[in-house]
């Protein structure tokens, strides 16, 4: 896939995952936040917390769920933390790590806290 397309394709996962949010009541702080370490695919506000998102999308649920590495889980939660440095509660803000995955038919399946205890 050609990096225009697939920086299209990403952006249109992302939109399509940050309604399925907005759906639930949650407002989109950021998407596609960049920090010194990284990149954050959404940050979402739900009530005082949030919600760090990784979209992953593939041909199946499982298929994306296989590309999350944990190279990258490690790059999320150290920009997660960076972005929390930002926050009035700053570290001590209420948070989780989901992952939302996209299959080729454009299905979202949230699975929260996942990268949670």
């Amino acid at each position: 896939m050609s990096g225009a397309r697939s920086y299209r394709a990403g952006a249109a996962a992302e939109a399509a995952v940050a309604r399925h949010y907005r759906d639930r009541g949650c407002t989109v702080a950021a998407a596609r936040w960049r920090g010194t370490g990284g990149e954050l695919d959404l940050v979402l506000r739900d009530g005082a917390g949030l919600i760090f998102v990784e979209v992953k999308k593939s041909r199946s649920f499982a298929a994306a769920a296989a590309r999350l590495t944990p190279r990258q889980i490690a790059r999320i939660t150290d920009t997660a933390s960076e972005f929390l440095g930002g926050e009035p509660a700053g570290q001590d803000t209420p948070a989780r790590f989901d992952v939302a995955l996209l299959d080729a038919q454009g299905r979202v399946e949230i699975v929260e806290n996942a990268l949670g205890p």
